[in-house]
């Protein structure tokens, strides 16, 4: 623990900071307003020019909240709430950038910046929209910035939570009593399983993405208000097609992250915070969807307003729900509730009334084409498309909403105890969704870029149809797929790569900015196809098949599915040689693993070379080196060898994570056409091992004996003055017998000391003996006395079961051709973003907008 003086000085800044930017978005949002509604060309300009110096300094007060708590976490200011929440002395740079977006405070701050970026950027870009959809856009900043206010009114009324609050007042601990200038040593760190490269750059796209729907719905709302009923679209469309990008590519790196650090065997599992961000996703691609058809045919102005306004209330119904604490245990990664769910919700009720409310008022004044669109129009398909994409979304919020729903049915006196569903059955409702939007983004490409008319669609569908049934009949032979679900999926996929291709030959042809639309479709069937592989056709291959039962006390599958590994002794799994070679840990600076075997340990966080160190054939540390690593992960090499002789390394890692236990992560074994992927179940417990009894051997230097088997010597009898970390006094001798035992593979070393003299130092209870152990093999040795008159010492050994782990592997399938697919989406997104955008800047020029 520290005593010091406590900087207050940063804290009270950083809070200036907030209220300016509060203030400043307030004044912004009011001036925008007033602009907006003006008559006057003179008063409008000055209101204008008010709004922009209001939001110019709200920015500026964001970047300053920004740099303000980055300092506090940088310098460890640790007297701070926020940075003893979630950083410590030992994080680089790159997870204190994490560390900041950690907490509620803190990502709804990388929101707000977000925010700040955007409406400068509207207000450079549009000057011709810049009052109507700058004040809707200060008025969501408004509420935003209110999030971490962190002012109590009227003594219990509190409005924010503020990331500047010191640790002595956001606690209540003893110490504070005792000395409220405390200031602990280090904090409590990262949550582990964030201290990844993917979650450092995940929530600033996710959190952007966030950020680019409010455009869409700023600009939808400034065209109802002003009576631009169709103005608005052009301008929205270049942002949603962004905001839907960014978007995609931040969920899409989640299930990247989560495939790589968690152990569910995965890359989605439908938890109530991943819904919550792929929802609003599904409307935006709907709006899209509808912006488009009407953009080119004055159709869809309704269901575009409709879908632009239902997306960006998800938006706040989904922060709602992952930051209110009414989710409980139904998600493993919801935020913990701050007491903001009333002001949450107050967020999300504000702007659904007023959106809802502007849409009814001027619902009879939006235009509509008086024509029905035929079934063979490109209207008709495009608006079916964004119908089920909605159908798809609507199952997903609404059995995630369970929770909620429980909650109003018991504040009116009832009883509710709707389940969460499984991520079986949202995979099984989702598939059927996917299908059909797989055949529609088919089939509409051609009602898109052509003029149907009756018994022209057959004759531009057969080629697409025959090849696609070819191809997929192909892969339900040879790939064995029976389930009537997946060959719809299968097929549904195939066709609209097939379709889209086709489409795609020609449009690149003629000109290749317009090639966006069908590059994205094509990127949606690779994608499926991914997913119905990889999950669908995910299989164990760890399958335990030597007759005896793992554990009594586990399930028969359990035992079915898991492989036992003794530490050196080989098993076969899957066309492999398995090997479990032992534990490792990580340094803090380099790559590689350090071999636990090898090393002695000074403290949870440093480690010093028992002998030389190798990875890869590389010296990575000479013997008497220390080492820095992270005590929280342990790995487990694990090594397979195919039947050509071809070694590889797997390490998968538990970790143990303060927040969360035990929490296994999996190694992966890429190859082109699958992914092994292993985690390990179970790890022998060495707190609760029981040792035998001590066996006794009085043996001479370099003489052989056997202990559990293995053939041991003493090899080197020295004098020390320090031992396992404790430090030998002047009128003590102490001496260091090195004993080298032949493991099955490796030869290993264990150091017991025999300590003369020790008067009242009691090491584990024995006065005199040090002991040594060999994790790997199951033994320890004691050096228990020296008989000078026979030249010989007697060694004492205890053996226990060898080191074990169980390990679960699976195979996934052609997961390789999902991550492909991913790319393909987001160029499609980024070609047609760049077209929408060009075209806006062009009708600009014309001064048409």
């Amino acid at each position: 623990m520290e005593e010091g003086m406590i900087n207050t000085t940063v804290g009270s800044v950083g809070h200036l900071f907030v209220i300016v930017s509060f203030v400043a978005a307030i004044m912004a949002a009011f001036s925008f307003y007033k602009a907006a509604v003006h008559s006057g060309l003179e008063g409008k300009r000055a209101w204008l020019q008010n709004g922009r110096t209001a939001f110019v300094i709200h920015a500026v007060a964001v970047f300053g909240i920004v740099s303000t708590l980055f300092y506090i976490i940088y310098n460890h200011l640790f007297e701070y709430h926020y940075a003893w929440s979630h950083s410590s002395t030992r994080l680089p740079v790159h997870y204190m950038v994490s560390s900041f977006w950690e907490g509620q405070e803190g990502s709804f701050l990388l929101w707000m910046f977000w925010h700040a970026i955007l409406g400068l950027v509207i207000m450079v870009t549009n000057k011709y929209w810049e009052a109507s959809v700058m004040a809707v856009f200060s008025s969501v900043q408004v509420f935003l910035t209110s999030m971490i206010l962190g002012v109590v009114f009227w003594g219990s009324f509190k409005l924010g939570s503020s990331p500047f609050i010191l640790l002595r007042d956001a606690i209540e601990a003893p110490i504070f009593l005792q000395n409220p200038d405390f200031i602990p040593e280090d904090g409590t760190g990262l949550n582990p399983l964030l201290q990844n490269y993917w979650m450092v750059i995940h929530p600033p796209t996710l959190f952007l993405g966030f950020a680019l729907t409010v455009v869409p719905f700023a600009y939808a709302i400034a065209g109802l208000w002003q009576r631009r009923y169709r103005e608005w679209v052009r301008p929205a469309l270049p942002w949603a097609l962004f905001g839907a990008a960014v978007l995609g590519l931040g969920i899409l790196m989640g299930g990247y992250w989560a495939y790589e650090t968690l152990n569910f065997g995965g890359y989605w599992n439908w938890d109530p915070v991943e819904n919550a961000v792929y929802v609003p996703w599904l409307f935006l691609i709907a709006a899209i969807h509808t912006m488009i058809s009407f953009k080119k045919s004055n159709t869809a102005l309704k269901a575009s307003v409709i879908l632009v306004v239902l997306m960006f209330i998800l938006i706040l119904y989904s922060t709602f729900l992952t930051r209110s604490g009414i989710l409980g245990e139904a998600s493993v990664h919801s935020f913990t509730d701050l007491g903001l769910s009333g002001q949450l919700l107050a967020y999300l009720l504000f702007f659904t009334i007023m959106s809802v409310a502007l849409m009814v008022y001027r619902w009879k004044e939006l235009p509509t084409s008086s024509k029905e669109a035929s079934t063979y129009s490109r209207e008709f398909w495009l608006f079916i498309g964004a119908l089920l994409l909605c159908l798809m979304g609507f199952q997903v919020i609404f059995s995630t909403s369970f929770p909620v729903i429980n909650k109003i049915v018991e504040l009116f006196g009832g009883v509710s105890n709707l389940a969460p569903l499984d991520a079986a059955e949202y995979s099984s409702a989702q598939l059927w969704f996917a299908a059909g939007v797989a055949i529609l983004s088919g089939i509409g490409q051609f009602f898109w870029w052509k003029k149907m008319k009756k018994g022209e669609l057959w004759k531009e569908l057969i080629t697409p149809l025959v090849i696609t049934l070819l191809v997929t009949t192909l892969i339900i032979v040879t790939g064995d797929i029976d389930k009537l679900s997946y060959i719809v999926l299968l097929l549904a996929a195939i066709f609209t790569i097939v379709a889209n291709g086709k489409i795609l030959w020609n449009i690149w042809r003629a000109n290749p900015k317009l090639s966006g639309g069908a590059i994205t479709h094509i990127g949606v069937g690779l994608v499926l196809i991914g997913i119905l592989f990889s999950s669908g056709y995910s299989r164990v291959v760890s399958l335990n098949n030597s007759g005896l039962l793992i554990s009594r006390e586990m399930s028969d599958e359990f035992n079915r599915e898991n492989l036992l590994l003794f530490l050196n002794e080989t098993r076969t799994m899957n066309n492999y040689e398995i090997e479990y070679k032992g534990e490792r840990l990580e340094p803090e600076e380099g790559s590689g693993y350090i071999p636990m075997s090898k090393i002695d340990r000074i403290d949870p966080f440093r480690v010093v070379a028992t002998e030389d160190i190798y990875y890869n054939d590389e010296l990575l540390y000479e013997t008497g080196e220390e080492i820095r690593v992270h005590p929280e992960n342990v790995f487990y090499e694990v090594e397979l060898r195919d039947a050509g002789g071809k070694v590889y390394k797997l390490y998968p890692r538990i970790q143990d994570n303060p927040q969360m236990g035990l929490a296994p992560s999996p190694s992966i074994k890429r190859d082109i056409t699958k992914d092994l992927y292993a985690h390990v179940v179970l790890r022998m417990d060495k707190d609760e091992v029981e040792w035998s009894e001590p066996e006794e051997f009085r043996v001479s230097q370099n003489e052989i004996f056997y202990v559990n088997d293995y053939v041991s010597r003493i090899t080197e009898i020295h004098q020390v003055k320090k031992a396992k970390g404790i430090k030998i006094g002047d009128n003590e001798i102490a001496v260091k017998a090195r004993i080298e035992v032949q493991g099955e593979k490796d030869t290993y070393v264990a150091e017991p000391v025999f300590v003369v003299n020790l008067e009242q130092r009691r090491v584990n209870d024995i006065a005199g003996l040090i002991y040594d152990e060999i994790p790997g093999l199951g033994l320890r040795f004691a050096f228990q006395n020296i008989h000078p008159e026979s030249d010989e010492f007697s060694i004492v050994a205890y053996t226990r079961q060898k080191d074990w782990i169980i390990l679960k592997a699976m195979e996934k399938p052609m997961i390789n051709i999902l991550w492909l697919g991913t790319l393909v989406l987001m160029a499609g997104f980024t070609l047609a973003t760049v077209r929408r955008y060009d075209e806006f800047r062009k009708m600009r020029k014309k001064g048409q907008e």
